[in-house]
């Protein structure tokens, strides 16, 4: 599975996800090439909405301390 980043944008938040929650960066499965996402507003794999910053990858940003630590659980590369 291919996975493109969404950014949580504090007027798209998911509604259990705390306003000041740090962990901004998404994952977001992408079904068509993630330059055709960007900009769309998605459902991350953990559930909250976000727009799609299709310039950057998942890949590289997962690892990261502002990403989502429910998406880095479930959007597990393929082995």
């Amino acid at each position: 599975m291919t996975y493109a980043v969404g950014f949580a944008r504090p007027d798209r938040r998911y509604w259990a996800q705390p306003v000041d929650q740090p962990m901004s960066w998404h994952a977001v499965e992408a079904h068509r090439p993630t330059d055709e996402l960007d900009g769309e507003v998605e459902l991350a794999v953990c559930g909250a909405i976000v727009q799609v910053w299709g310039s950057q990858q998942w890949d590289r940003m997962s690892a990261g301390r502002s990403t989502c630590a429910e998406c880095r659980r479930l959007a597990v590369p393929a082995s």
